[in-house]
């Protein structure tokens, strides 16, 4: 298809498309003349993506480039997944010496070459979580330890109730993206249900809440 065909299909202006071209986003066509391309059904995939990063998502130009530029590296999966997931949830890079060297409690960690220990040690362990360095792994622990510094620190059967919850949950979303066709389908599954997934818990968690306060407090009762 040409660009107007192309335009037409995925209801985005041509003038936007070109944009998305000159900066990297869209791969080119086939050249079919001098000033002419040919365009195929990955570029529909692709303008879905960008567009949904963009209007559902709410991601900027830049952002959208460090995920495209993961997929369209040749990254592994799960690294283009892992920068999905950092640009889409706002996580800081673990390595970082916010999160690692000091964390959010501004206390260097122990000793010389051994392994501190850290705040989020014990839920990875019990829900047998792969124990390896990731934004999310850090995010963890220095919520944890912001929570402690603060003084509202999360009780063991807290920690267990929310992670069981948060483990089940996750192993649908990831069942979702693992059954996408292609990279793009699973970045745009993983994008949007990251974002809008969130959010659905907490309105979730809302209506818990009110609820449980209803039938506990409902006509004056302590």
């Amino acid at each position: 298809m040409q660009l107007n065909e192309l335009s037409a299909r995925s209801g985005i202006s041509t003038a936007s498309i070109k944009y998305y071209l000159r900066e990297g986003l869209l791969r080119p066509g086939e050249a079919v003349t001098a000033t002419r391309a040919r365009y195929g059904e990955h570029h529909l995939r692709r303008l879905e993506l960008i567009q949904a990063l963009r209007q559902i998502v709410g991601l900027g130009i830049e952002q959208i480039r460090t995920i495209l530029s993961a997929a369209d590296g040749g990254a592994p999966r799960l690294e283009v997944l892992a920068t999905v997931q950092r640009v889409v949830l706002q996580l800081e890079p673990h390595g970082t010496e916010a999160h690692d060297a000091k964390g959010t409690s501004g206390e260097a960690p122990r000793g010389e070459g051994v392994a501190s220990a850290r705040p989020g040690d014990a839920v990875v362990r019990l829900r047998d979580w792969p124990d390896e360095e990731s934004d999310a792994r850090s995010a963890l622990d220095a919520q944890l330890a912001h929570m402690e510094a603060l003084g509202v620190p999360v009780s063991p059967e807290v920690l267990d109730a929310y992670s069981a919850a948060m483990d089940t949950i996750a192993g649908l979303d990831l069942q979702l993206t693992a059954e996408a066709a292609d990279l793009d389908r699973a970045i745009l599954t993983a994008a949007v249900g990251m974002h809008m997934h969130s959010q659905l818990l907490l309105k979730l968690l809302a209506l818990a809440q009110a609820s449980h306060a209803i039938r506990r407090f409902h006509g004056g009762s302590a």
